[in-house]
């Protein structure tokens, strides 16, 4: 009965998954399962099958609720339509909630626009994250990535095309990619969608032949071959997604545009007049990526100085950064930046691989406590903002740290 509900979790309907979770939750409250010991842990960056994740809400919840996290967020890619399914999923477990999304916008306005920050795909575009959306505006935020899906849809059908001209393997975009996704609930379609219905054709048509066919007719240096070679690896499509993400992305990859990635002014106006605080994600010189999926090479560090100054100019109030993926030198430096700046902090671990764990053990360093506080004022302004528009942690006039204590007490009293 158990296994069953636990396998539901990820079930097609999301009334089902809610059900299985009401289940689960149960058999805790009866001691048919034992109850995990929270920790003081947060996670506010988790991603769901509504961008590219092995986790439905519901599941990314109960995920995080066994991991002992205290409280997490959902941040998809272009997508908020796996927050109303999460933010029930946590009160049936009365786990703390908070909900965000992630987009891209244009730099080319600003002196940024050549520059490679935070996107190693395109220079001159650049992630943000949005967090502490209000509920009553969830729907409106739904409405605003239509446009953007749409124009992104366009593409990825280009980019699939583009794979099938430089390999004899036909991808089907809507048989093989637009399956893998939730598109038909409002989900985004990512480059990942591509890369993953791409490792499943390889992994299909060649087989025991993979790892030669990887060197050879595709040229990938293979840093992973015993992954890839093991027949128990349960997440071989995942391992293979990440080595194609890294060595190979670059060669399908097409650039988007300003109706897929609108103007960066544009972006921050919606977020403020919807109460959702906007943050740059640093990324920062990358030498070993968390996720697999990134190769050794530079991005903001060489002008980071001038990359604050543009931030406060076009009044980015936030910067998330993961202490998992930067030298104790660079998180220094970007947490000084931040005090100069008066800047928000906000991190989470970015989880959309089933390899990664939900708890941050790096967040548990006392030098980072503040992030845990902030997660904790992001929900108090989440929640307060909910209840009234006019009432955010964007509105509030006072100084940053009693900002962050008052919205903080808020949050906890929840």
């Amino acid at each position: 009965m158990l296994e069953n509900s636990l396998e539901k979790l990820n079930a097609t309907s999301k009334d089902e998954r809610l059900k299985a979770l009401v289940e689960l939750n149960k058999a805790i409250e009866t001691g048919e399962l034992k109850k995990p010991v929270t920790n003081n842990d947060v996670n506010n960056h988790i991603h769901t099958i509504y961008s590219f994740s092995p986790y439905s809400p519901t599941k990314a919840v109960w995920t995080a609720y066994q991991s002992g996290l205290a409280a997490a967020g959902i941040v998809d890619h272009d997508s908020i339509a796996g927050a109303k399914e999460f933010i029930e999923a946590g009160k049936i477990l009365n786990l703390a909630t908070t909900v965000g999304f992630e987009l891209r916008g244009d730099y080319s306005k600003t002196s940024l626009g050549n520059r490679r920050t935070n996107n190693p795909d395109q220079n001159g575009i650049s992630y943000l994250t949005f967090h502490g959306v209000p509920h009553t505006k969830i729907d409106a935020v739904a409405d605003f990535f239509k446009p953007i899906n749409a124009a992104r849809e366009l593409r990825n059908r280009a980019m699939t095309e583009k794979i099938n001209t430089i390999f004899s393997l036909t991808i089907d975009y809507d048989k093989d990619i637009t399956a893998l996704s939730y598109k038909h609930e409002g989900g985004s379609i990512t480059e990942r969608h591509i890369l993953y219905g791409f490792a499943l054709k390889l992994i299909d048509e060649y087989k025991e032949g993979l790892i030669t066919y990887l060197k050879e007719m595709m040229s990938i240096p293979i840093s992973i071959e015993e992954k890839l070679t093991d027949k128990n690896n349960q997440y071989i499509t995942y391992d293979l997604l990440g080595l194609l993400k890294s060595e190979f992305a670059k060669e399908f990859y097409i650039k988007a545009d300003n109706n897929e990635c609108p103007d960066i002014r544009k972006l921050i106006d919606f977020a403020n007049e919807n109460g959702i605080i906007v943050a740059y994600p640093y990324l920062g010189d990358v030498t070993q990526s968390v996720t697999g999926d990134k190769k050794t090479q530079s991005f903001e560090d060489e002008y980071l100085d001038e990359l604050f100054e543009v931030l406060k100019s076009i009044k980015i109030k936030a910067v998330s950064y993961m202490p998992t993926r930067n030298t104790r030198a660079q998180l220094n430096r970007v947490r000084a930046l931040c005090d100069k700046y008066d800047m928000f902090q906000i991190s989470g671990e970015d989880i959309n691989n089933p390899r990664q764990r939900f708890v941050c053990e790096a967040l548990r360093d006392p030098l980072f406590s503040n992030l845990v506080d902030n997660t904790w004022a992001l929900i108090g302004h989440e929640q307060m903002a909910t209840l009234d528009i006019n009432k955010t942690f964007l509105s509030s006039d006072l100084p940053l740290y009693e900002k962050i204590n008052y919205f903080k007490s808020f949050g906890k009293t929840l």
